[in-house]
């Protein structure tokens, strides 16, 4: 069984580490975990990792926060991987830093990522992860804000964060979407 794990950022070491990032840095830490690298290939950088039996295809697109959902749509026709079997991790400002919270549908939260994967994909009955970063910013300042790098609070807690999304994703390919969201929801 394939899963299509995508996590959602911007290419380029300006974007690196980064809160918008969050998504790449989720899908590192997993692939370092299983010591998997990532290769160069159509619309982004891909990892395959093997868990119990399924294969976990671990996606950070090059096409840019905003045009996410060519590199979704691609990679799931490609590995014919069904729509239930794909996970996409996301930040979040409504949610506070570290705040997972998993859902097996929902609306884009007016994040321009999942805005344009649900009109690629015309639905959006699809799992995602947000990952809170908070809202620490000046009225007008959102752009600088999740383009901004972790402050040293943060980044002491991001390691403890990043292995939590990790056995989350695992979780999610082995368990499934119910059982994964009771077990790591606001933990």
């Amino acid at each position: 069984m394939k899963y299509l794990i995508t996590g959602l950022g911007n290419p380029g070491a300006e974007y690196e580490n980064t809160r918008h990032n969050i998504g790449f840095s989720v899908l590192e830490k997993l692939a370092s975990l299983e010591q998997s690298s990532f290769e160069s290939v159509r619309h982004g950088h891909l990892s395959t990792l093997k868990h119990k039996g399924r294969t976990l295809l671990l996606l950070k697109p090059n096409t840019y926060m905003n045009l996410s959902g060519k590199a979704v749509q691609y990679w799931l026709q490609a590995e014919k991987v069904p729509l239930e079997n794909l996970l996409v991790i996301t930040d979040d400002l409504a949610l506070p830093f570290g705040t997972l919270r998993l859902r097996g549908k929902g609306s884009d939260g007016g994040h321009n990522g999942l805005k344009h994967i649900q009109q690629t994909l015309n639905r959006s009955d699809y799992a995602r992860l947000r990952f809170g970063i908070g809202a620490e910013f000046n009225k007008g300042h959102q752009v600088d804000y999740v383009l901004s790098p972790w402050n040293s609070d943060e980044a002491a807690r991001l390691p403890e964060r990043l292995e939590t999304c990790a056995q989350l994703i695992k979780s999610f390919a082995t368990a499934g979407l119910a059982n994964t969201m009771n077990l790591f929801n606001n933990k």
